[in-house]
């Protein structure tokens, strides 16, 4: 059987018999069926739990005229995702703010759990990555089809000028199709590798060093791991707004 983590070994005790029954009514069997919630999953739960916990005490705390630190926090980030969005997508961009903030905001956390002993990293596994880049991939498709309707679809037929001609347009179209699905599912591919690849690398590098030097050294480690963290969040997070600008141009 796989390692547990502590948390992980609660969730199975008190949720594993029914959790094997749902996936086994799905025909998914699953392999530790007294243990069959992952740590990663495990870990997506407690990240779930804590950002639920905090944006509570966020709204809860919530001023206008003497806004704690807490607060300026998370209007720090809210101020930059927002700019940053503004800047790319352009004056319409306001409404993809909140995804794009709670996004970020979980994959950043999903990254320093694993700072913590006795925690990982559940971005450190691909499945977790993968469901992140597919929930990025969904959302841009389907605010590229609500904002352009179903003229959105055209521009995986590549470029549609009016002055050429029928007999260049549709082979050019039935060659640009397949190469344009085949971006676009790329896309996911790239969002998951980057991001699983970082996160596995750096628990890894500062489970070593823990391992050899318990002492002082993998301070240095740990630090560059929040680095880490921080700067593959702020990657995600641009790249999902780049396509999201892509799929709701008004060029479209």
């Amino acid at each position: 059987m796989h390692e547990q983590l502590w948390f992980t070994g609660i969730l199975n005790h008190l949720f594993a018999g029914p959790v094997t029954a749902l996936l086994r009514a799905f025909h998914i069997q699953p392999k530790y069926p007294v243990a069959s919630i992952s740590n990663s999953f495990a870990m997506e739960v407690l990240v779930f739990f804590f950002l639920l916990s905090l944006f509570v005490l966020v709204r809860l705390r919530l001023s206008v005229d003497r806004p704690g630190a807490l607060q300026h926090s998370f209007e720090a980030v809210e101020g930059f995702i927002k700019g940053q969005s503004e800047e790319i997508i352009g004056h319409h961009s306001e409404g993809y703010t909140a995804f794009l903030a709670a996004l970020g905001f979980f994959i950043l956390f999903c990254n320093l759990i694993g700072a913590i002993p006795g925690f990982e990293s559940p971005t450190a596994f691909p499945i977790v990555p993968l469901g992140c880049a597919i929930c990025a991939f969904v959302y841009y498709q389907t605010q590229g089809l609500k904002h352009g309707g179903i003229g959105y679809l055209k521009h995986f037929l590549g470029p549609s000028d009016p002055t050429m001609s029928i007999f260049i347009r549709i082979p050019l179209a039935l060659l640009m199709l397949p190469i344009e699905m085949i971006s676009h599912l790329a896309r996911v591919l790239s969002l998951t590798i980057r991001l699983f690849a970082n996160m596995y690398a750096g628990d890894m590098v500062t489970l070593v060093f823990f391992s050899l030097v318990p002492i002082g050294v993998p301070v240095v480690f740990l630090g560059l791991h929040i680095g880490v963290s921080l700067l593959q969040t702020y990657i995600f997070v641009l790249l999902t707004t780049v396509y999201l600008q892509g799929a709701v141009s008004e060029e479209h």
